[in-house]
């Protein structure tokens, strides 16, 4: 499967509507720890087979752990991931609360890339 990858344009504008609608301080941490959680579902493909639950997880994983914002890490990664998605064919199909739920523990390192990814083909739904 051939992908459409998240800009780094895009991703700041995540980034920028995230902060408006729910607050925090702007701003980016580090440049090249955003540039690698970018490349991390490229690379990915690059050397693999991914699934796009693989690929949002890449995105998710290297936007959250990697943390290049000042604030708004959380909700930029998994807006990302979902904006993969949806440039894919597919959308989620999870509640509000299991969303944070699966965040919250990928930030404070109980989750892992590959559980994020099984999470991801769970919820993920082709469109029609």
């Amino acid at each position: 499967m051939t992908f459409r990858w998240v800009s780094r344009k895009a991703v700041l504008a995540i980034h920028s509507e995230q902060l408006a609608q729910h607050g925090g301080l702007s701003g980016l941490r580090d440049e090249a720890l955003l540039a690698s959680a970018l490349a991390r579902p490229q690379n990915l493909a690059a050397y693999e087979h991914p699934s796009p639950g693989q690929c949002a997880a890449a995105y998710a994983f290297g936007i959250v752990r990697n943390h290049p914002f000042n604030d708004g890490n959380k909700r930029t990664g998994f807006i990302t991931a979902v904006t993969f998605l949806l440039l894919n064919g597919f959308y989620i199909n999870a509640s509000e609360a299991d969303v944070v739920l699966v965040i919250m523990q990928l930030a404070d390192g109980s989750l892992t890339e590959e559980a994020l990814a099984e999470w991801f083909e769970k919820v993920i739904i082709q469109h029609a």
